[in-house]
């Protein structure tokens, strides 16, 4: 039998509030069905159907990470210390070649028990068989934002397929609850112009989302310099490709015009710094992003280039990351960084009516973070910098998304982490052969 109402009683608050960071102890917060319907420190236990207590934790949002590749997990190790053109060309494009239905789903699920695990429960994710990471978060219980990563270099018949199987994505997540469709045009230098423009036109025509990686290394920025005599963003800019609904991976190598470019159409900016860190492929001006009041967000890209999913171990190297390179100690500081993980992400994703923020009638997608542990102790200084600076995933104990109970105790309920991790080691032989 299904829980229909759960109490979570006497835990300390900690949500994004309009501009703020807001900050309560002693509360507690109702959950019926699929939404929070109160918030007090005043709430009868009286016809409830399960009661968690939050002494002792912070109740917080769960976490949105903006750019995935969640069915790379099972190229974790396979392809490290590499800079990215060797790094896919040698090693990652020939294992990609090699996908079934299978391996894509089993390295989505066990993607999923990383992500649930600590404390994640929505992810955009670009790749390929994508119907099959959508059953993977169907059957995980989380939400995702799946576009088909295409890709055509110039080909028209390539670029023909690309676009029926982005179609197709979007008609397979239509109507299915947590799932949302995206379009995934690649990169401004792996999906030509016409398949940016008609990526564009399909937007529009069924009003979803773009996801596109731009600006992740020099050499891009490079390469389309000599091919259309203009960077990346002032390219896109210029065919009409840009919008608020665009989604960008990376942005590492950025002018100062094109950042103005990026303001100018509410670009939302995904920053991905591990990374872009380990593929040595440079430092996102997050700094000079967030100073103009644009939108960003955190990934960690796939598994292959991070090497897990720890959204609460990215956020404090991309926050300390931002800090030496502009020589500033505020620079994207802790409650900068709270906004990063929960509504920047909802916003970026068009979900910040519905996830975010801890908020009566929105949805129950809420986690507890446990403070009684000794990487967060005294737990009477800053819980906001025990989160960013001292926390990890491993300290998330309850995981609830859409009012489900994914993880309680630090015990998964709906997935078999010994089957999941089993299958997963098995198709993985399959990428070795």
């Amino acid at each position: 039998m299904e829980t229909k109402s759960i109490l979570i009683e006497n835990g300390t608050l900690i949500t994004p509030k309009d501009e703020s960071i807001k900050t309560a102890k002693n509360m507690s917060v109702l959950i019926e069905n699929d939404k929070i319907t109160e918030i007090s420190n005043k709430i009868s236990k009286s016809c409830v159907d399960k009661v968690i207590c939050g002494k002792g934790k912070i109740i917080m949002p769960s976490i949105v990470n903006t750019h995935t590749h969640v069915s790379m997990s099972l190229f974790r190790g396979l392809a490290d210390d590499l800079e990215l053109n060797s790094w896919l060309s040698e090693y990652i494009w020939p294992m990609e070649s090699k996908l079934d239905r299978e391996i894509v789903y089993h390295g989505a699920m066990l993607s999923n028990i990383e992500m649930i695990r600590s404390g994640t429960t929505t992810f955009n994710d670009m790749y390929f068989l994508m119907e099959d990471v959508g059953n993977a978060a169907i059957d995980s219980g989380i939400r995702g934002c799946l576009s088909h990563g295409m890709i055509d270099f110039g080909d028209y018949d390539k670029r023909k397929n690309e676009i029926k199987s982005a179609l197709k994505l979007l008609k397979y997540c239509k109507g299915k609850n947590r799932l949302k469709g995206f379009l995934g045009p690649h990169s401004p230098i792996t999906a030509s112009e016409e398949l940016l423009l008609q990526s564009r036109k399909m937007a529009n025509k069924y009003g979803v989302g773009l996801h596109v990686h731009v600006s992740e290394t020099k050499k891009e920025v490079d390469d389309i310099l000599d091919a259309k005599n203009m960077r990346p963003f002032q390219y896109l800019d210029d065919i009409g490709f840009l919008s608020e609904d665009v989604v960008a991976a990376h942005c590492v190598w950025l002018s100062d015009k094109e950042i103005d470019i990026i303001k100018a159409h509410d670009v939302k900016v995904s920053y991905n710094p591990s990374s872009n860190m380990k593929l040595s492929s440079g430092i996102a001006p997050i700094h000079e992003l967030l100073a103009k009041k644009v939108s960003v967000s955190l990934g960690t890209d796939g598994s292959a280039s991070n090497n897990n999913l720890d959204m609460f171990e990215e956020i404090k190297i991309g926050s300390l990351l931002q800090k030496v390179h502009v020589s500033n100690p505020m620079a994207l500081s802790a409650e900068e960084s709270f906004k990063l993980i929960t509504i920047n992400g909802a916003k970026a994703l068009g979900l910040n009516d519905e996830i975010g923020s801890i908020e009566i009638g929105k949805k129950a997608d809420i986690i507890l973070f446990d403070t009684l542990s000794p990487n967060l102790t005294p737990n009477t200084n800053s819980l906001i910098s025990h989160l960013i600076y001292s926390g990890n995933g491993s300290n998330v104990d309850t995981t609830i998304c859409n009012g489900k109970i994914l993880m309680e105790n630090k015990q998964l309920k709906v997935l078999n982490e010994k089957d999941i991790i089993e299958k997963a080691n098995n198709v993985n032989q399959k990428l070795k052969k």
